[in-house]
């Protein structure tokens, strides 16, 4: 991981490595030996022993003396900017309800980047080997949230998107060429549902709808996540798609009501 460069007098560069040293960790890496931090941060040794052993004392890194890991409280970094949105306070009794009308997990994402960021969710069972939790992080193309929320983008940005991505055949079944993706993101803008059938994981199938904006603009995706075997497509469509509609209009109703968009 390289350092971001500095752009402006203003900036921070012990900020900037100790950001380095959180943004190191993820679900491939949740724990790490100095070493591994120092390499992955480029960092000398003794550097990236300093920033570990602060997050240590602040409470966002566990240490067992040989490796490192991120505790819960760096969620409180994010929690912030997650509260500030509005959008996940809205959301959620809406999720509550759908999970409990359907019998399966829901969740609201938005788009960062080239990702999908969970920043609501009601679980109702595991279906997945990687827990998901707010702030988790999937690559857009290969979930149906992430679907939803390319489709919304301008025509621009969406072939600046298929051009930059390197797609990755998560399952054997993940979408990975261009052309492909862009006949589903076309499809996607023209139904307004998107069925991701175990691209992301094996076993796994989701369904999304688009999240609406005071001004009418796609400002986040919702989905329910199934396993594959449990509804035939006829039932999917039948049974969970009105059912996701509904609460997606209900979700754009509150959120024009409050005036509330995903901005800070």
């Amino acid at each position: 991981m390289t350092e971001p460069r500095a752009t402006s007098p203003d900036h921070v560069q012990s900020l900037a490595r100790g950001l380095a040293v959180i943004r190191c960790f993820d679900a491939a890496h949740p724990q790490r030996s100095l070493a591994d931090v120092a390499r992955a941060t480029d960092l000398s040794r003794p550097t990236a022993r300093r920033f570990l052993l602060t997050l240590v004392e602040l409470g966002y890194v566990r240490t067992d003396g040989a490796t490192f890991a991120l505790t819960p409280a760096v969620l409180e970094l994010g929690y912030s900017y997650l509260s500030s949105l509005g959008l996940p306070e809205v959301a959620l009794p809406h999720l509550e309800a759908l999970s409990a009308e359907v019998g399966e997990s829901s969740s609201v994402s938005v788009l960062d980047g080239d990702d999908v960021v969970y920043v609501a969710r009601v679980p109702v069972r595991r279906i997945m080997t990687v827990a998901i939790t707010i702030g988790t992080r999937f690559p857009a193309y290969a979930t149906s949230m992430g679907r939803v929320l390319l489709a919304a983008l301008p025509d621009d940005d969406l072939d600046a998107y298929l051009r930059r991505t390197d797609f990755t055949d998560l399952t054997g079944r993940t979408t990975v060429t261009p052309e492909s993706l862009r006949d589903r993101i076309l499809a996607a803008r023209a139904d307004g549902i998107v069925v991701v059938d175990q691209e992301l994981e094996v076993g796994l199938r989701s369904l999304a709808a688009p999240v609406h904006g005071p001004d009418g603009a796609v400002v986040a995706a919702l989905n329910i996540s199934t396993p594959a075997a449990r509804y035939t497509d006829e039932d999917l469509h039948s049974v969970l798609v009105p059912a996701l509609r509904r609460t997606a209009a209900a979700i754009d109703a509150d959120l024009t009501r409050v005036g509330v968009t995903t901005q800070p």
